[in-house]
C-alpha cells in the first residue's frame, strides 16, 4: 500500500484547518487520497466543533503512519504539532510561527525518509513568519533550502483550467523583473519543466511556449530588448537541445483556448503574467506544484484567506485538487523508479 500524503497546518489563523476538515469530509465523494494532517489536535478538534463538522480524529505518531490509509476511511489521521499560543481566527500570531515551520520541516523529513508519499502544504502567512525570523520569500524557496538546493533551484508550476504555467522569476517586484530575467534562468525553468512533464505528468513529447516580457514581444526592440537579447537566445538553445520550445510570443494572445491547445506549458517571465490567466480560467481548483525537489510537493493555489477562517465558508476544492495532484505525481515517480 502506498504511503499517505502529509498535509501541513499552514497559518493556524487562516483557512488551512477549515479546508483540511472539509477535504476529509469529501473523502468519498471526491475520492480524496489518504493524508495525515500535521497540526495541533486540540485546535483541530475545537475547530471541527466550531464548524459543526463531525470529524473523529485519530492521533498517530511517526511509527504509525503505515496505519493512515486504513484509518482514513473513518477518522482524520493527525500527527501532533503543538501550537505555543491560542489561535484567534483571522489574526495571525508570530508566536505560532515556530509550529508552522516545524510542521513543514517534519513533513519534508518524513517524505524524504519514504514514510510519506508527498507533502501538501497549506497556505502560510509570510508576514507572521517574517516576524519570527523566517528569511525566505515563500514556501518554494524554503523547501529548496530543506532539500539543499539554492533558492532558485526549483521551479514553480501552476496547473488549472487546462493550463500549466511556470515562472522564470517569482517573488520579484515588477520593476525589478528585467534585472532578474536571464537566459540562464529561462533555460533552467524550461529544462526542469520539460523533464517533469515527461516523468511526472506522462507527456511523451512536451511542447513549451515561451512568453515575451514586453508588449507585442518588444516590437523588434522598440518596446524593450529583452526578447532579442535574453528570451530568444534561450529559446534557440532549448531548440538546439532537442526541446520543443517556441517563442517569445506576445503574452496577450498566448492564453486563449486556441493557443492553449498548441502547448503543454507556458514559460512566463514574471509572477502575474502566469497567475492572472490561470486564476481567471480556474479560480477554485488551481494547484501549485514544485518541480525539481527530491520529494513531491503541491499546494492549493490560494492564500490564507484570513477573513474566511473559522467561518465554514472556505472552499476546499483547490486543496482537494492539490492532494490528487500529489498522489498522481507520487505514483508516477514510484513507477519510474521501479522501471530503472
Amino acid at each position: 500500500m502506498a504511503a499517505p500524503l502529509g498535509l501541513t497546518m499552514g497559518e493556524p489563523a487562516g483557512i488551512g484547518g477549515d479546508i483540511a476538515l472539509k477535504a476529509w469530509m469529501e473523502r468519498g465523494a471526491a475520492s480524496v487520497p489518504p493524508f495525515v494532517l500535521l497540526d495541533d489536535p486540540d485546535r483541530i478538534a475545537a475547530l471541527a466543533v466550531r464548524l459543526g463538522l463531525q470529524v473523529p480524529l485519530a492521533v498517530v505518531d511517526e511509527g504509525g503512519l503505515d496505519r493512515v490509509p486504513d484509518l482514513f476511511a473513518d477518522r482524520l489521521p493527525l500527527l501532533p504539532v503543538p501550537l505555543p499560543a491560542p489561535v484567534t481566527y483571522g489574526a495571525p500570531d508570530p508566536t505560532n510561527g515556530s509550529a508552522v515551520i516545524a510542521a513543514i520541516d517534519r513533513a519534508v523529513a518524513l517524505a524524504r525518509a519514504g514514510h510519506l508519499s508527498g507533502v501538501v502544504t497549506n497556505p502560510i502567512q509570510k508576514s507572521a513568519l517574517y516576524a519570527c525570523g523566517f528569511r525566505w520569500p515563500g514556501h518554494t524557496e524554503y523547501l529548496a533550502h530543506l532539500a539543499g538546493l539554492p533558492d532558485d533551484g526549483t521551479v514553480m508550476l501552476l496547473e488549472g483550467g487546462g493550463l500549466r504555467v511556470v515562472l522564470a522569476t517569482i517573488h520579484v517586484a515588477v520593476k525589478d523583473v528585467p534585472e532578474h530575467l536571464t537566459s540562464d534562468a529561462i533555460l533552467h525553468v524550461a529544462r526542469v519543466t520539460h523533464r517533469a512533464l515527461k516523468a511526472e505528468f506522462g507527456i511523451a513529447h512536451p511542447r513549451l511556449a515561451v512568453a515575451a516580457l514586453n508588449p507585442h514581444a518588444g516590437e523588434n526592440g522598440a518596446m524593450g530588448r529583452e526578447e532579442i537579447e535574453v528570451i530568444a537566445p534561450a529559446v534557440a538553445r532549448l531548440q538546439a537541445d532537442g526541446i520543443d520550445a517556441a517563442g517569445p510570443f506576445p503574452a496577450d494572445t498566448l492564453f486563449h483556448a486556441g493557443a492553449r491547445a498548441r502547448y503543454d506549458a507556458v514559460v512566463c517571465m514574471y509572477h502575474d503574467q502566469g497567475l492572472i490567466p490561470l486564476k481567471t480560467l480556474d479560480f477554485d481548483t488551481g494547484v501549485n506544484i514544485t518541480l525539481g525537489l527530491p520529494f513531491v510537493r503541491t499546494s492549493p493555489d490560494h492564500g490564507t484567506a484570513l477573513s474566511l477562517a473559522g467561518t465554514g465558508k472556505a472552499n476546499a476544492s483547490s486543496l482537494i485538487a492539490a492532494l490528487h495532484a500529489a498522489s498522481r505525481i507520487a505514483a508516477r515517480r514510484q513507477q519510474s523508479m521501479s522501471h530503472e
